[in-house]
């Protein structure tokens, strides 16, 4: 028979320790998969030069000529390489579940671990935790970048424009914004490839979904239409998590894009955790 969990502090303390140890052999398998394979850490690896070097070449490409106005947010275009680097980081995520599915191994991890949704958790934890250090050193030399190249061309302080710093409370809402973003992109894309498991599909679903919008509201001239596609598109609502100024004009504050991304990562492996659960492996 059963017993009961006590009632009161004491019983949801002991729910907490069984949900916690539910998840470490998870963790500890997921683990050992990600370390013992090369592709994860060049795709890392990548995330973080793909960002910096596109952030650089960005700030370089921007001039500020003498006696004119440059209505440049500096930080937005010095953590321009998030851009590029989003694809990198959703390719990792879709690998880190579709791979598995692709090679036949997912029927040996579902064998040893029955508990699918402690399977997704582990993943979704593990991804968000690599993705979160690689975003953070891509972030801090996306700024670096800015602070060293933008003053030699126009933007100084004397103009009007402050030297990068992550000791500015702007600077380090977008760049600790951007890192989040990174991670939210993660986890929709972890989210996306265990409902469709296929990798290639997979891959050009996520990308379609974010590098779509940005085109789409290129060409859209209906303002209504817009002004939706910049709130709910969950690239152009979670980018404006980087914008420092002009902030009353977004079509929504930047914590709130950011909240709108979450949303869809959570969707998304809301939507996974139930494939996973329904269809067989």
């Amino acid at each position: 028979m059963s017993q009961a969990v006590p009632a009161g502090p004491a019983g949801l303390a002991g729910v907490r320790r069984l949900d916690l140890s539910g998840l470490r052999d998870p963790l500890r398998a997921e683990w050992t998969k990600l370390r013992t394979v090369a592709g994860p850490a060049w795709l890392l690896a990548g995330t973080i030069a793909a960002t910096v070097a596109v952030s650089a070449a960005a700030t370089a490409a921007a001039r500020c000529p003498a006696g004119t106005a440059c209505p440049v947010d500096t930080t937005k275009l010095s953590l321009t390489g998030v851009q590029v680097g989003q694809a990198v980081v959703a390719v990792l995520a879709v690998l880190a579940i579709s791979g598995e599915y692709s090679t036949g191994m997912i029927r040996i991890t579902l064998t040893a671990m029955p508990r699918r949704s402690a399977v997704l958790a582990a993943k979704a934890v593990l991804v968000a935790g690599l993705v979160l250090a690689a975003g953070g050193i891509a972030a801090a030399g996306s700024v670096l970048a800015g602070r060293i190249l933008l003053p030699g061309h126009g933007f100084t302080p004397a103009r009007g424009f402050p030297l990068e710093s992550l000791a500015s409370g702007p600077t380090l809402r977008a760049a600790a914004g951007s890192v989040l973003y990174l991670v939210l992109i993660a986890l929709l894309s972890l989210g996306i490839a265990t409902v469709i498991r296929d990798t290639a599909v997979a891959t050009g679903v996520v990308l379609g979904l974010l590098y779509l919008s940005p085109i789409t509201l290129s060409v859209v001239t209906n303002p209504v239409w817009s002004h939706r596609i910049e709130r709910y598109a969950p690239m152009n609502a979670g980018l404006t998590i980087q914008d420092t100024i002009g902030l009353r004009g977004l079509a929504i504050s930047p914590w709130g894009g950011l909240g709108v991304l979450a949303a869809w990562a959570a969707a998304a492996l809301l939507a996974g955790a139930l494939a996973l659960r329904w269809h067989d492996a």
